[in-house]
């Protein structure tokens, strides 16, 4: 077990009726029409969870358990495995919210992935060394656990960002604004404010290393900063990111390497609004990088059924599967 490699996926799907209500009784239309904050897209699901549980299968034999994180839902790989993967022996457990969130079942439902996060830990039978997915994240390449775990070290490909320059961009992109964006890199601010850094780790959509006993020992002096970080049901602009409190501390500690993200990944994030062609380019993109390591389709339900199909034959036949 010590040196075991969980992989958690965070998964849900939003056009599930029953989810999709839920998010409208607790967060009302206001809440819902923000992408970074609730809307549709955040939710939406389009096949992308077959995709990452298949990239893990074909490029990370070696992982111990995959668990996915869902919201009294079932995401229904199991047939999908049999199908691709008849002779696979890592098992896949759906862990719900419930488990997450025991004793704080009164911050449930929720629609936010800041306190989801947060609350991976907490996942009985758990590794202690595990690798956080979300469901449109995948491999693109043949992976061992020493890209992200080297003895007591943990690994990392991020760039290292001041908080000067974050609290700038922050100021610049909500001027004039009447719904100030909560973006990516805002969390990751917010954790490296809370531990009186000057600096973060801006990591980019790729899988990330966590480890348990970090955030039991961390919440465990701290748990009003987990009651904070969990009580929120969508997101919100004073939440913090769970794997840069993490990443910074572990650095001061002398136990984190942090390499370079250039090349390892590569971003989808189609729409109807991106120039005609732009999925044959990033198509393009990634056959051509010979550093690819990992890679995130976002938004694949907002672009042309064109371009989703485009994007599944590519994927679909780099991993060897069908769906």
């Amino acid at each position: 077990m010590k040196d075991a490699v969980d992989v958690v996926i965070a998964w849900v799907d939003g056009d599930d009726p029953a989810h999709r209500a839920k998010r409208l009784q607790y967060g009302g239309k206001v809440a819902t029409i923000h992408n970074d904050v609730g809307g549709d897209m955040r939710f939406r699901a389009t096949g992308e969870i077959y995709f990452c549980v298949a990239s893990i299968l074909r490029y990370a034999s070696w992982v111990r358990k995959i668990w996915i994180v869902t919201d009294n839902q079932d995401p229904k790989v199991d047939e999908f495995v049999e199908r691709n993967f008849p002779d696979n022996k890592i098992p896949i457990e759906i862990i719900d919210h419930k488990v997450l969130f025991r004793d704080y079942e009164h911050y449930l439902p929720t629609f936010n992935s800041l306190a989801i996060s947060t609350s991976l830990w907490r996942i009985p039978d758990l590794s202690d060394r595990f690798l956080y997915f979300n469901d449109d994240v995948f491999l693109a390449a043949p992976a061992t656990p020493e890209m992200w775990f080297e003895g007591e070290k943990m690994r990392i490909y991020a760039d290292r960002f001041p908080t000067l320059w974050a609290r700038l961009l922050r100021w610049g992109k909500h001027l004039g604004k009447s719904h100030k964006v909560f973006g990516h890199k805002d969390p990751m601010l917010n954790s490296a404010d809370l531990l009186n850094s000057g600096h973060f780790y801006l990591f980019p959509h790729a899988p990330v290393p966590m480890r348990r006993s970090w955030y039991e020992e961390f919440f465990g002096k701290h748990p009003e900063l987990y009651d904070h970080n969990i009580r929120h049901r969508f997101r919100e602009a004073s939440q913090f990111s769970a794997p840069t409190l993490l990443y910074v501390s572990e650095r001061r500690a002398g136990r984190l390497d942090v390499r370079s993200p250039k090349g390892t990944t590569c971003f989808f994030k189609p729409s109807l609004s991106k120039p005609e062609g732009y999925m044959a380019r990033k198509i393009q993109e990634a056959e051509e990088n010979k550093h690819l390591l990992f890679g995130c389709i976002n938004s694949l339900g907002e672009t042309s059924l064109e371009e989703q199909q485009m994007f599944n034959e590519w994927i679909t036949k780099k991993l060897g599967i069908t769906l």
